[in-house]
């Protein structure tokens, strides 16, 4: 099975998460921008459904092991290209041409949460799973281009205590906060909700993907001017 693959309902593609808790490493940011190029081939698609195959998580971030590991091995070139290549996937997402909704099945954490927020629309299911920035309590600091793209998608007020506090939040106080479209009650209502609100978009391409650009172009503006003096510095960790 490959980490991420791609399935079509109608209009939409259903893109599939399938590497268990979906951390991020080299492997899958190659599979994410393999099957996002796919998609966007695909001149049938109207929208798509970001999903995990796993019951349990939908994506929790950053690979910690395969991360220490390479610093250990002092390949900081590695590491520097999986977060260039990590701010591709982003970037990607938010300048896609077509709607790009989030079926959060799962536990979201970290850098999980940020490719969420990246996301136009986001739903997730009520009954298990919960969505956090544990990146306070472990001493790993944001690039900016990640602090505007999670600002855009929550009020203010949620996105700084979900910042500072770190805490776990459920599908329920989400969708109070207006971060989810819709808290769903279990898996299978969360999927079809997902894919039913995804088959309500049939916009040309031309004019979503122009005022995504529009929308977002702040975000890669620090993605491109600001980060790299932290990627490249690898100021990633205090």
């Amino acid at each position: 099975m490959a980490v991420v693959e791609w399935k079509k309902e109608g209009t939409v593609a259903v893109i599939l998460m399938n590497a268990g808790e979906n951390r991020h490493n080299p492997d899958f940011a190659a599979g994410m921008l393999k099957v996002f190029d796919e998609v966007e081939a695909d001149k049938d698609i109207t929208s798509v459904v970001l999903t995990s195959s796993d019951a349990k998580n939908w994506s929790l971030g950053i690979d910690i092991v395969w991360i220490t590991g390479a610093m250990g091995n002092q390949d900081f070139q590695t590491i520097k290209k999986f977060v260039y290549d990590m701010n591709s996937i982003f970037k990607r997402v938010l300048f896609y041409p077509v709607p790009v909704i989030a079926a959060i099945n799962g536990h979201a954490f970290g850098n999980g949460s940020v490719l969420a927020c990246t996301c136009d629309f986001r739903f997730m299911k009520a009954d298990k799973g919960f969505f956090c920035f544990p990146e306070v309590d472990i001493n790993i600091p944001f690039l900016p281009s990640m602090l505007l793209t999670v600002k855009k998608a929550m009020p203010y007020h949620k996105y700084e205590e979900l910042i500072f506090s770190g805490k776990r939040v459920g599908a329920k106080e989400l969708e109070e906060s207006h971060v989810i479209v819709k808290a769903c009650a279990d898996a299978d209502a969360l999927m079809k909700e997902a894919v039913d609100f995804a088959k309500t978009f049939q916009k040309g391409r031309a004019i979503f993907g122009e005022n995504k650009k529009r929308m977002h172009k702040h975000i890669i503006e620090a993605m491109e001017k600001e980060d790299p003096e932290y990627i490249d510095a690898l100021k990633l960790m205090v």
